[in-house]
């Protein structure tokens, strides 16, 4: 069981109740899923490299990754209608609770020059975005056998919540942000 999820169950879920006078623990906000995107560029389109991303996103999430294709074609970014574009990886329950716990206190302490992320990560419905530059920063990764750096998006999506309730949640769950 992940340290994040008793933590939410024992303590945050009252300190809520207490803070925002519910009536019930149902309408504390949850963490429904984690969505982890990869979209790649003109130059690393080819099979052989969607194939190591694949793989790395895998290894990454624990979860198998899935090809996101085009929904329309771009002239301009010389894009056709099903081409393949990126990958992704939608996270639930236990695999998202623990990729949580290993996003805090092992992946963004290995973020080089960290400083922090910014306020405005959180939307006005209360889901967080953060961009990660380099991929190499996950423990899963051997640093000898990459063959080029990419960076990813990271969304954490919460239930009938608001900006405020938002940032009180991840502040509780000790998500690092500026100051």
């Amino acid at each position: 069981m992940s340290k994040l999820f008793i933590l939410y169950k024992k303590v945050i879920v009252n300190k809520f109740i207490k803070k925002f006078n519910y009536s019930s623990y149902m309408q504390v906000p949850k963490l429904i899923k984690i969505v982890i995107n990869i979209g790649l560029s003109n130059k690393f389109l080819e099979d052989k490299y969607f194939k190591i991303v694949l793989n790395d996103l895998s290894l990454i999430s624990c979860q198998k990754a899935i090809i996101t294709k085009s929904k329309k074609s771009i002239s301009n970014f010389k894009i056709r209608y099903g081409m393949p574009i990126g990958c992704k990886v939608t996270l639930r329950n236990k695999n998202m609770w623990n990729f949580f716990d290993k996003l805090i206190f092992i992946i963004i302490p290995r973020i080089r020059d960290f400083r922090g992320f910014s306020n405005k990560s959180i939307d006005k419905n209360g889901n967080l975005n953060i961009g990660i530059k380099e991929h190499t920063i996950f423990p899963e990764i051997n640093y000898e056998n990459v063959k080029f750096i990419y960076g990813m998006n990271i969304s954490i999506v919460l239930n009938n919540c608001n900006y405020k309730e938002s940032f009180y949640l991840f502040n509780k769950f000790l998500f690092p942000f500026r100051k």
